[in-house]
């Protein structure tokens, strides 16, 4: 038996992220709504008699052993399948490393549901989610493939609709670990009263500039900009070029300025990369997934 499936693995933005305390099990408790975008890494599946994962990757600082989300996705698959094959995955990296873009818990859920599909096993959506939420909060989410609202530590997910939204999506070249971002945050100076459950219904209209200047909010930022401050000019830099927002995504340091219509994004594209910073880099996309 030998199959091989190519495979597409997107990023995702957070249109708010509320930080809303510290859980007994060491992770925070969150409200965020995402949606998914068509920057994407690719991967390459290929399953082959023997035994084992493999993993290739084209971003040298990522290790392609077992810390390797990706390679854990794959061993927990096998392993509770009890599926006797060899693994072996190759992957493009275009999402950048460390970047609040979800990556590499969107590469490690891609994982679960090529080699559900490939090898016929017909785990349920619901079980391949449980396996997701055992490898990174925001596996899940990649899992749904929908726009959603996320409680607990990301893990709980509600279906939402959301216009396709247009982005320019500058990262400064360098990562930003989640741990240092939650750990940096002053809980103390969060407001526990912000009522989110509404917002993805104040958002189902793309005119609706109001409703999405007023959503864009991420608690983790202040913390970032504060270690980062080009990040705050990168953010003016979306807004005085047609971004009806712009926001920093989840722990960071990707920022990301949102539009509701494609031209004015590709003509803030074209205007911005011309002025990057050496490292800088950016991306087109747009929302997918509802």
């Amino acid at each position: 038996m030998s199959l091989a499936e190519k495979f597409l693995c997107p990023a995702k933005v957070n249109l708010f992220l509320k930080v809303l305390g510290k859980r007994p099990d060491g992770y925070h408790e969150i409200s965020t709504l995402m949606q998914p975008v068509s920057l994407c890494d690719e991967m390459l599946v290929e399953i082959e008699n023997g035994s084992g994962v493999e993993v290739i990757c084209s971003a040298n600082e990522i290790p392609s052993g077992p810390s390797n989300l990706a390679y854990k996705a794959a061993e927990l698959f096998l392993k509770k399948t009890g599926i006797g094959k060899k693994v072996k995955l190759s992957i493009v990296k275009h999402i950048p490393v460390g970047a609040g873009l979800g990556g590499g818990s969107s590469d490690a859920a891609t994982v679960l549901i090529a080699l559900n599909s490939m090898t016929g096993a017909g785990v349920s959506e619901d079980a391949l989610m449980r396996r997701g939420a055992q490898l990174g909060s925001d596996a899940p989410f990649f899992i749904l493939k929908s726009s959603a609202l996320a409680a607990g530590r990301g893990t709980e997910l509600k279906r939402v609709t959301l216009p396709r939204y247009h982005y320019v999506l500058v990262n400064p070249g360098f990562p930003v670990s989640t741990a240092w971002a939650y750990n940096n945050l002053d809980l103390t100076k969060i407001a526990q009263d912000y009522n989110l459950s509404h917002s993805a219904l104040a958002l189902s209209s793309p005119d609706n500039e109001g409703a999405l200047k007023r959503l864009l909010i991420n608690d983790l930022e202040t913390a970032t900009i504060a270690a980062h401050p080009v990040l705050a000019r990168l953010k003016d830099t979306l807004l005085d070029n047609g971004a009806d927002g712009a926001l920093m995504s989840g722990s960071g340091p990707t920022v990301f300025g949102v539009f509701v219509d494609r031209d004015s994004a590709a003509a803030a594209f074209e205007t911005i990369k011309r002025g990057l910073g050496d490292g800088m880099k950016i991306f087109l996309a747009e929302g997918q997934g509802g």
